[in-house]
């Protein structure tokens, strides 16, 4: 029994996905429509949707794809971007502009290494180009990061991007946050399944993480990956100079969070595998409980936090960190209760690049109240409402799409 029990355990560790469901519990996208070019890039690939009359590559707008484990789904991609609550792709063609979607091999790998195929989509994009208009270069969640380094990097180097408009979308500028008890929870799935915990300890989720746990018993704190990444960045001047910079945030502005409480019990387990496993939403406490860990693998190990502000419920972009472990785990067998499917991902105020996510207030600050030179962004955008991360919204959609470069 207990061996059946282990093996259960380690398929359910296997499935659990960060961002989106993996393996058993993965839903594929319909497949996208064939591109009009597809290029091959050192590290990744582009898919090239021209627009509508055109035969060429005309007044483009490239965009990086996001963090996620293994290479780009294109399907995925271009359905995330066309079929959800807003059309961008179909718009953004119809005003006769190109859209280059560039993936990578590994999305997990370094930022800095897939800025690189990020640099060789732009220089294959000035070299295709049809027409002058300067170009429109960013991208979704972690490819607005690695497009904000790569154009940085290009400048200090005198390379010219011709980018006339930079913009992100729900990118994590001052950070992204998992829950530490999630993360806990990879560590002590890894002895049967390191799935979970690949993920997590990846290169760019290292990178972007605002505070990364180690161990299950070990103390939060900022990765040494995320400090060289800074350190990197810094050191190509932090932002390109040249483009326009635009910014999205999936989350609202005025400092509303999305009613998860700080405290409240979010995920628990009944068995048969972790029985007594439960996780609770992020409370300033010092210490906090943010979770207990117990089962076939072990435990209990309470997991506990100090001095850290209600990161769960605060104003921003969502992901359902917390729906994927429970909706995995009822999939093999397990007992479970969820109150809260989704918590806050990337903060309003890191999407916008305006305040870091270390104290309470700065966290929930009404940003519209605040004088616009506090963003690190020439202009940005947030959303009504605390939506799914990196969701396309008509709001955002059009935002975007009336300050594109003539």
């Amino acid at each position: 029994m207990a061996d059946s029990k282990t093996d259960k355990a380690r398929k359910a560790a296997a499935s659990i996905g960060l961002v989106t469901p993996i393996g058993k519990a993965a839903v594929a996208a319909p497949q996208a429509p064939r591109a009009d070019e597809e290029w091959p890039l050192p590290g990744g690939s582009a898919r090239v949707y021209y627009g509508e009359g055109q035969q060429g590559v005309v007044r483009p707008v490239v965009l990086a794809d996001g963090f996620n484990l293994g290479p780009t789904d294109f399907d995925w991609l271009y359905d995330h971007l066309e079929n959800g609550r807003y059309p961008f792709i179909s718009e953004l063609r119809r005003r006769g502009r190109t859209l280059i979607l560039v993936g990578f091999e590994e999305r997990s790998e370094s930022i800095l290494r897939n800025a690189e195929t990020a640099t060789a989509a732009i220089m294959r994009t000035i070299a295709e180009q049809l027409g002058d208009t300067r170009l429109v270069v960013g991208g979704f969640s972690m490819g607005g990061m690695v497009t904000r380094y790569a154009l940085a990097k290009m400048e200090l180097q005198r390379m010219d991007h011709r980018v006339g408009v930079y913009v992100s979308f729900d990118t994590p500028h001052r950070g992204a946050w998992v829950p530490i008890g999630l993360q806990a929870f990879a560590h002590y799935l890894a002895p049967v399944d390191d799935t979970y915990l690949r993920q997590i300890g990846s290169p760019a989720s290292q990178q972007m993480l605002w505070r990364y746990l180690d161990s299950v018993d070990g103390t939060p704190k900022e990765s040494p990956l995320r400090k060289e990444f800074k350190e990197k960045l810094q050191q190509v001047g932090g932002w390109p100079r040249i483009p326009r910079l635009l910014g999205v945030s999936s989350g609202r502005g005025d400092g509303v969070g999305n009613g998860v409480r700080a405290g409240a019990k979010t995920l628990s387990c009944s068995g048969p595998l972790f029985d007594g496993t439960y996780f609770l939403a992020q409370s300033q406490g010092d210490p906090a409980e943010v979770a207990v860990l117990n089962g076939i693998l072990g435990g209990p190990h309470t997991i506990i936090t100090r001095g850290f502000p209600e990161l769960d419920g605060a104003p921003g972009g969502t992901l359902e960190s917390f729906g994927l472990v429970g909706d995995t785990l009822k999939q093999f067998g397990e007992a479970i209760e969820m109150a809260h499917r989704s918590v806050c991902f990337v903060p309003s105020v890191s999407a916008v690049a305006v305040r870091d996510l270390d104290r309470q207030d700065d966290l929930y600050v009404d940003v519209h109240n605040l004088p616009p030179e506090e963003s690190e962004l020439d202009d940005f955008m947030l959303s009504s409402d605390n939506d799914p991360h990196a969701i396309m919204t008509r709001e955002i959609g059009e935002w975007v799409l009336d300050r594109l470069p003539d």
